[in-house]
């Protein structure tokens, strides 16, 4: 018996509700510790990668991208959803390459976010990637993205003052403050 055992709910029955291109929905009934049932709707999610790029001055390399369901521009980190049975570091490479133009000789390996735990089965996969050697970016079709170098200090000025509000940002900037500090 595992000491979450009061907490954990056991699926009873699944619904598939929305199939969309990169998303899909389900409705699930679940069985609750006391005995009782209910329903649980979450998005499944193929998973993502975010990269933390850190260009040789030691500015960060950001983008600025508009995402519709907030009608608004963000200023995001490079990352985008895995393919089918992509690597990790293979997903993060290839986005690097294409939102900003940049290649990276050094990469590493810091963990997994889950961003929205209540709602989705959205895994981020985080790399910090240093030795940056520019290029030209290849964004996908439909695809409009700026990128631009920031100090660090500046990016987390901008999360306390409510600028830059997407979670997985702000993680990372948390993450990178971690890291660049350490060293």
């Amino acid at each position: 018996m595992s000491q979450d055992d009061h907490l954990i709910e056991t699926r009873i029955a699944s619904e598939r509700v929305f199939d969309g291109a990169l998303l899909h929905i389900n409705r699930d009934t679940v069985r609750l510790p006391d005995g009782s049932s209910a329903t649980r709707e979450y998005v499944l999610h193929p998973g993502a990668v975010m990269v933390l790029p850190v260009l040789d001055d030691g500015r960060i390399l950001m983008e600025r991208q508009f995402r519709y369901p907030l009608d608004r521009v963000f200023i995001e980190f490079p990352a985008g959803k895995l393919d089918p049975d992509e690597a990790p570091l293979a997903c993060g490479q290839r986005e690097l390459l294409e939102e900003t133009g940049y290649s990276a000789r050094e990469w590493a390996y810091l963990g997994v976010l889950h961003p929205l735990i209540s709602y989705t089965t959205e895994t981020i996969h985080l790399f910090l990637a240093h030795g940056l050697t520019a290029g030209q970016a290849r964004p996908d079709e439909g695809e409009f993205v700026e990128t631009m170098a920031v100090a660090l200090p500046d990016l987390i000025a901008d999360v306390l003052a409510g600028h830059i509000t997407d979670a997985k940002t702000v993680a990372g900037i948390f993450w990178l403050q971690h890291k660049l500090q350490s060293r």
